[in-house]
């Protein structure tokens, strides 16, 4: 059945225009194909936002994403910003209201590794072949969201977590085991922190309900070495704010390029699509980003928003027909790429329109 959605864009900053066109525009043209219509519009956020606003999230925008099916977003942040730890209003802020306004509660990333881009990473091809790994990341509570203090000499971040929001991201992550390998990993630190013993004691109880899922509980530091030693050994993988924060980045290495990672997040209402790469200022406007991440999050909207997994499959299969006819940007080139085929952003963007 053909859907008429209407999708709310916002650009952001750096690098977030370039690669957010390509992902409308396959959005576009796999809608086509199958029938499906589109309403665009679109909004400010992040350092653009404070430039014309003053404020990282303009009420407006906030408005158009609570009216819209489904959010796709390119990225925010600033170096002006990195280098200004003072600063009151900052492009991240809008980040985390956006989430908070809009109830998004679990961030979605697969590491997705398509085998042309095995010799992409840094890590060995015998290593990495054969990983799937779908990371939820609660997204809504711990220190980025707790009572942040700052006093003469000192400052402190309050990290708190409530039982219902590590159940509710437990029954997500469970019921994606069930379809997946059964298999579950949840990362704490329960050996020092009294919120990952909460953390614990609820993935041990929602657990119950899901008997056929094999649970395994991993430190958070031993996580991030198990991540590059053995990363096939991970299937579904669910932790706390921070720690997936840092272990998805991590896991980039795994797919080659944080240029190759998608996003989704979900909660009971619209979902957010977005690449995990951030603003890149120092390739904004250069036609060096890479556009893929941003396509794949695109796929991820397909399916998780809209239930619509072959017009999803048909956009990995594009990249993956893509790569495998040598094409490449920059960061995902190695020694053996035909220079030839290095493409910039709009060159990539067009040969995965045309393998759709």
């Amino acid at each position: 059945m053909a859907i008429n959605k209407n999708i709310l864009v916002i650009p952001g900053d750096g690098i977030g225009p370039e690669v957010t066109t390509w992902g409308k525009a396959v959005l576009e043209k796999v809608g086509a194909i199958y029938g499906h219509t589109f309403s665009f519009d679109e909004g400010l956020m992040g350092h653009v936002a404070i430039e014309a606003t003053g404020t990282s999230l303009p009420d407006d925008t906030l408005a158009k994403a609570k009216a819209s099916d489904a959010i796709l977003f390119g990225a925010v942040g600033h170096i002006k910003y990195d280098n200004d730890p003072s600063a009151k209003v900052r492009p991240e802020q809008g980040l985390l209201k956006i989430r908070k306004e809009l109830g998004l509660y679990a961030n979605l990333r697969p590491i997705m590794l398509f085998d042309e881009l095995l010799n992409a990473s840094s890590l060995k091809p015998e290593i990495l072949k054969g990983t799937d790994i779908l990371f939820f990341r609660e997204l809504t509570g711990d220190v980025y969201f707790g009572e942040k203090t700052r006093g003469d000499g000192f400052s402190s971040d309050l990290m708190i977590y409530h039982k219902y929001e590590v159940e509710r991201i437990a029954k997500k992550a469970y019921e994606a085991a069930m379809v997946r390998g059964k298999k579950l990993c949840s990362v704490d630190k329960a050996n020092v922190l009294e919120t990952s013993r909460l953390w614990r004691e609820v993935i041990q109880d929602v657990a119950k309900q899901y008997p056929e899922v094999e649970t395994e509980h991993m430190f958070i530091d031993n996580a991030a070495m198990q991540l590059v030693k053995n990363p096939k050994k991970f299937d579904v993988v669910v932790t706390a704010n921070l720690f997936g924060d840092i272990l998805t980045d991590e896991a980039s290495q795994i797919a080659g390029s944080m240029g190759m990672l998608a996003s989704a997040s979900i909660g009971d209402g619209t979902g957010f699509f977005e690449p995990i790469h951030g603003s890149a200022h120092d390739i904004a406007g250069q036609d060096k980003a890479n556009p893929l991440a941003s396509i794949l999050s695109v796929a991820l909207m397909y399916e998780i928003a809209f239930g619509l997994k072959e017009e999803a499959k048909r956009i990995t299969d594009a990249i993956d027909k893509t790569l495998k006819a040598g094409y490449r940007t920059g960061d995902i080139a190695d020694s053996t790429t035909d220079k030839a085929k290095i493409l910039g952003t709009k060159a990539m963007g067009e040969k995965v329109l045309e393998f759709i």
